[in-house]
């Protein structure tokens, strides 16, 4: 018997990284529109955006969810059934959704699926029986349950399930935290999260000043699961989720090649045994992340999944300097900068599969075939060819802040 590969599931804050996602391998993506969701701080999609990405990702065989997963009052709901029709219409795959209200409105005005959000932190398998009998297809479960536990819930409740794989983490229970809502007016369970559990407080219990600088006690560190995937292969887990919709194209692009390459070598040798798995991590850490952690994939979480440091900057050791636009031996490669680079510089283009391919910027030429000495963001700016590269491969540096 065919063991069944899980699906991997990218965040795609924006329809750029939508694209860029799908090509560099995800099976899936969850998007958002301007409202309904839990990231409004994300650039999110209009209805021309979604219509758009949704023809996109079935051209190529994958899929789209779109995140319905706010807690909503009677006020939201009353805009709502206009936009599942219009979801209805595109034939999005899938709407995650933690709202009771909104798990009937969708039942009532279309034939979508229904995924049930992490917000609703289902843990066991009486919740999961219930969910599917109010029409849920999938089970998003609560990051606190381990890949064995979720594998019991999915044999007794009989319901696809899908986990988280990589990314942030969250110091609560998904959907229960109001701290942004006493600090920052803000609220967490409606878009409005300001991450306060990230902040550095100041604690009043007898402990020396060195330990007070540095009380980021509710700051989790990172979540990667790579070397799990035999587990959740095993437990039969049918979707791993990365999060990261506000993230970067790098680390959209990024996690789905390295998530989806090694599923694909497992599905060819029956095994992880290869050496590509250092290298396979290696890629993980050259995008801007704080310290990894397996969380409660495999024992529960502990103290030392605390990340007790100041807040990772958006800079990381390598950062993305640009995307191809399009590539030839006639053309070059013309490619769209976004962060400078100089003259001289060695970039790195990551094609869809494989390794980096490096090149020497050892000639730069502006969209007029003007040498140029230092590449400008928002400009255009062409390479001499190179064979491999082609359109929507991204290009990162090492070193540059």
């Amino acid at each position: 018997m065919t063991t069944a590969i899980p699906e991997i599931l990218a965040p795609a804050g924006s329809l750029d990284k939508l694209k860029v996602a799908i090509l560099y391998g995800a099976h899936a993506v969850y998007v958002g529109g301007q409202k309904f969701g839990l990231r409004t701080a994300a650039e999110n999609f209009t209805l021309d955006e979604l219509r758009e990405g949704v023809a996109f990702a079935h051209e190529r065989n994958a899929k789209v969810y779109v995140v319905l997963n706010s807690f909503l009052h009677d006020k939201d709901l009353e805009e709502l059934p206009d936009f599942v029709s219009f979801l209805d219409e595109i034939k999005v795959d899938a709407v995650i959704v933690s709202d009771l209200g909104v798990v009937k409105t969708v039942r009532q005005l279309s034939n979508i699926h229904i995924h049930i959000s992490t917000q609703a932190s289902t843990l066991n398998v009486e919740a999961a029986k219930l969910w599917k009998k109010m029409g849920a297809t999938r089970i998003v479960l609560g990051r606190e349950v381990s890949v064995k536990e979720a594998g019991k819930i999915k044999r007794e409740a009989d319901v696809e399930i899908e986990m988280f794989i990589h990314g942030s983490m969250c110091m609560a229970y998904s959907g229960h935290c109001v701290i942004s809502n006493f600090t920052q007016g803000r609220d967490s369970n409606r878009g409005g999260c300001a991450h306060s559990c990230r902040f550095e407080y100041s604690l009043d219990m007898g402990l020396d000043t060195e330990e007070k600088k540095k009380a980021f006690f509710m700051s989790s560190k990172d979540l990667e699961g790579l070397r799990v995937l035999p587990e959740f292969i095993n437990e039969g887990i049918d979707s791993l989720k990365i999060e990261g919709r506000m993230k970067s194209h790098l680390y959209a692009g990024t996690m789905s090649k390295i998530y989806s390459e090694a599923l694909e070598y497992y599905s060819q040798h029956g095994n992880f045994l290869s050496e590509n798995l250092l290298e396979w991590e290696a890629e993980l850490k050259k995008v801007s992340h704080r310290a990894y952690t397996e969380a409660s994939l495999v024992d529960k979480a502990g103290a030392d999944s605390i990340f007790n440091e100041r807040e990772v900057s958006n800079d990381s050791e390598w950062q993305m300097v640009g995307a191809v636009v399009e590539a030839s031996p006639k053309t070059g490669i013309i490619l769209e900068v976004r962060n400078a680079f100089n003259q001289g510089d060695e970039l790195e283009f990551i094609p869809f599969r494989g390794k980096a391919i490096k090149v020497q910027a050892n000639e730069i030429m502006d969209i007029a075939m003007r040498s140029v000495q230092r590449t400008r963001p928002s400009t255009l700016a062409r390479l001499p060819y190179v064979e491999g590269i082609g359109p929507y491969h991204l290009i990162r540096q090492k070193g540059r802040k």
